[in-house]
């Protein structure tokens, strides 16, 4: 039986929300503590996690508040780490497939969403240039080029689609409000152009995802919304 858990997360973080998404998955009873990231306790950095950040894992250890940590308590960081950890605490939950043919295509499948979908958005999210637009779709299109013909990234639901799904949710949100360094209406264009039949597939992969029960449980789509206006609605001014 795993031992105590306390994930100390933030709703706006993409990274946090794999690791929500990892133990919602797995049915694991755990602790949320919410970090305001831009007035973090000062207790965070020298009690969980030195890097400052979010997500953050307490595992093990004598009960105690989440806002007082225990020094008995194993720490642990970093959204992908915590996922793969969460599926080898819990592997009933079949994140990490038992083939090794699936687990390598599922961790190249999260590469490709690390080295190619991620630094596209936030490329175009932040400067709103035509060539980070361009580098998106690209991107958008080389993840549509991994999936199967139905199903998640490699058939069944895995560490592959956690990876991906948070990314995904903020980038609809930020195009769908305008919210960019990107000219006025070029969000609505963009979005346009992924409901373009050649993207049909990965759409179909998007609603399957937004389906998904963790996701629902773990994504809260008006918080996000306030807070990307309110954290980045000065980009375009700034160009």
């Amino acid at each position: 039986m795993p031992e105590r858990i306390t994930l100390y997360t933030a709703k706006i973080c993409p990274y946090a929300q794999r690791a929500e998404i990892a133990l919602e998955e797995a049915k694991a009873e755990y602790t949320k503590y919410q970090i305001d990231l831009q007035n973090k306790p000062a207790w965070y950095a020298p009690k969980v996690n030195p890097a400052s950040k979010v997500p953050a894992l307490a595992y093990g250890g004598p009960p105690v508040p989440p806002d007082e940590p225990s020094p008995a308590s194993v720490k642990l960081a970093e959204s992908l780490i915590l996922v793969e950890f969460v599926a080898d605490l819990y592997p009933a939950a079949r994140l990490l497939p038992a083939d090794p043919v699936q687990r390598a295509r599922a961790r190249f499948f999260v590469d490709a969403v690390s080295t190619k979908l991620t630094p596209a958005w936030n490329s175009y999210l932040r400067t709103g240039t035509a060539d980070a637009r361009d580098a998106f779709v690209a991107a958008v299109d080389a993840i549509q080029g991994l999936l199967p013909e139905r199903g998640f990234a490699i058939g069944d639901f895995s560490i592959a689609d956690i990876a991906v799904a948070p990314f995904l949710a903020r980038a609809y949100v930020a195009l769908g409000n305008d919210i960019g360094a990107y000219e006025p209406g070029e969000g609505a264009r963009v979005l346009d152009t992924l409901q373009q039949p050649r993207f049909a597939r990965f759409q179909q992969y998007w609603a399957d995802l937004q389906a998904r029960p963790s996701f629902q449980a773990t994504f809260d789509k008006e918080y996000v919304t306030e807070a990307l206006k309110k954290r980045l609605g000065s980009l375009r001014a700034k160009q």
